[in-house]
């Protein structure tokens, strides 16, 4: 029996990913964990706190969001700790997850994080999930700095500016940022898009 040409074709391409779906609203009771948005306890020396709100196309907060963050610690250092899933006050995995609240907040615990390599800026990664997205956002926070050290991020000035200021938080206190992420609309986020993930 001659063999079937569409079956031949996807036998010689391998294996593909499949496509995302939508999940939720799981995400207050099922993925976060007891001490997740703490990557150091609050109040210990040299933390930070990173917060905001997931916000739609009209500006509306999404209490059914989540988010992760990995980070760099703050001698620029990429960490690769084992117990992401766990909080020991004396190991900083520089992994983190939380939902939102009611109104689409958010809040971090965390450091500021060194450069991981010659003339880029410090940032935290950022993987938002929300109903309705089929696959997770990925975007970065910049934590505000001179403006030349910015300026001369390569992936930050590949972007037009008023691209670029979606990417930076805005500093409200000595260790206090706010970032907030638009997933549509005006001040869109800037998204990131990694091999093999489909937006």
């Amino acid at each position: 029996m001659p063999e079937n040409k569409s079956t031949s074709d996807a036998a010689q391409r391998g294996p593909v990913p499949t496509p995302g779906q939508t999940i939720g609203p799981f995400y207050h009771f099922a993925l976060p964990y007891e001490g997740g948005e703490h990557l150091v306890p609050p109040g210990s020396p040299g933390s930070v706190q990173l917060h905001g709100h997931v916000l739609d196309g009209h500006g509306v907060g999404l209490q059914d969001a989540m988010l992760e963050i990995w980070q760099a610690d703050e001698s620029g250092r990429v960490v690769q700790q084992v117990g992401s899933l766990t909080r020991d006050p004396a190991t900083f995995t520089g992994f983190g997850r939380t939902s939102t609240w009611r109104d689409g907040g958010y809040s971090f615990t965390t450091v500021a994080p060194g450069a991981t390599d010659g003339g880029g800026a410090p940032f935290i990664a950022v993987a938002v999930f929300a109903r309705g997205l089929l696959n997770r956002l990925f975007t970065r926070v910049y934590l505000p700095a001179e403006p030349e050290a910015l300026a001369a991020d390569p992936f930050l000035s590949s972007l037009d500016e008023d691209r670029r200021v979606t990417l930076v938080a805005t500093r409200e206190a000595a260790d206090s940022y706010r970032f907030d992420v638009h997933l549509q609309g005006e001040g869109e986020t800037v998204f990131l898009q990694f091999a093999r993930h489909e937006i």
